[in-house]
């Protein structure tokens, strides 16, 4: 009884400091982690890339650590390596099965940084989502809303669905039609139009704007105000364009269109 006493006192005493030391690794490994991310983060190779490219680096960077400080922890602990290997073949097949999805996120990810639909910053709607992308990691893609929501896509369902992407091309052009009466004067609503167009803030004026006829029916007639600004820039001069042009149309005496009312005999 005393031996087997002995044995158990040995046998706890040797596993309890193999916790302790597990833990104290996993401790300072997870500080080292995150201090030589940040060393990373700041040095001048991976400071020279473009932002999307940079942080989906870091991202593998940071998986390949923690992998590694994982298995030094189970070597701690006195699991052998071999069985490991062993275990982890065995049921290649089956974990394979398990993250096909997880899988397909990271083969998505490696296939957006290599073809760049979209980086950082830019405005897209893709898989039924609008915002502007706030990162990119290894699996999903995170945008941001106006409204200060966001929204997580899969990196696979990404590269499965039509990507569009508004900052592409550095502008964005903002058409907003307004309906006037059938007999306003045509001459004087463009110009009006034209008018506000220059005089709203964020407005590419040397793009061009245009104040034109687009179209009408019987009891009204279409006024197109159409003009170019930033993609940043779009809802906010979008709006200031549709209540200034309003405004300029109730000064100038313009009317609404006439209403028509049928009625049964």
């Amino acid at each position: 009884m005393e031996e087997f006493t002995k044995k158990a006192v040995e046998l706890c005493t040797e596993a309890g400091s193999k916790l302790i030391l597990a833990l104290l690794v996993w401790l300072i490994g997870k500080a080292v982690v995150s201090k030589l991310l940040k060393v990373l983060s700041r040095a001048k190779v991976l400071s020279a890339m473009d932002e999307t490219v940079r942080k989906f680096i870091l991202s593998i960077i940071r998986g390949v650590l923690y992998t590694v400080l994982i298995v030094s922890i189970i070597g701690i602990l006195g699991v052998p390596m071999a069985s490991i290997v062993t275990v982890l073949a065995t049921c290649g097949v089956a974990v394979g099965m398990a993250l096909q999805g997880a899988l397909g996120n990271l083969a998505g990810g490696i296939m957006l940084m290599i073809f760049r639909p979209f980086s950082v910053g830019d405005i897209i709607n893709a898989a039924g989502a609008d915002g502007v992308v706030h990162e990119i990691s290894m699996f999903y893609t995170k945008l941001r809303t106006p409204d200060g929501t966001t929204i997580t896509i899969p990196n696979g369902s990404l590269m499965g669905a039509n990507v569009t992407n508004f900052s592409a091309q550095g502008k964005r052009r903002i058409d907003v039609v307004f309906s006037v009466a059938k007999d306003t004067d045509i001459d004087q609503a463009e110009e009006i139009i034209r008018n506000v167009l220059k005089e709203t803030p964020n407005v590419l004026v040397e793009e061009g704007v245009t104040g034109a006829v687009a179209g009408g029916t019987n009891e009204a007639l279409n006024l197109l105000a159409r003009c170019w600004v930033k993609p940043e820039n779009y809802a906010p001069t979008s709006a200031a364009i549709t209540e200034g042009v309003t405004r300029a149309f109730g000064k100038a005496g313009f009317k609404a269109p006439a209403a028509r009312i049928v009625t049964d005999k």
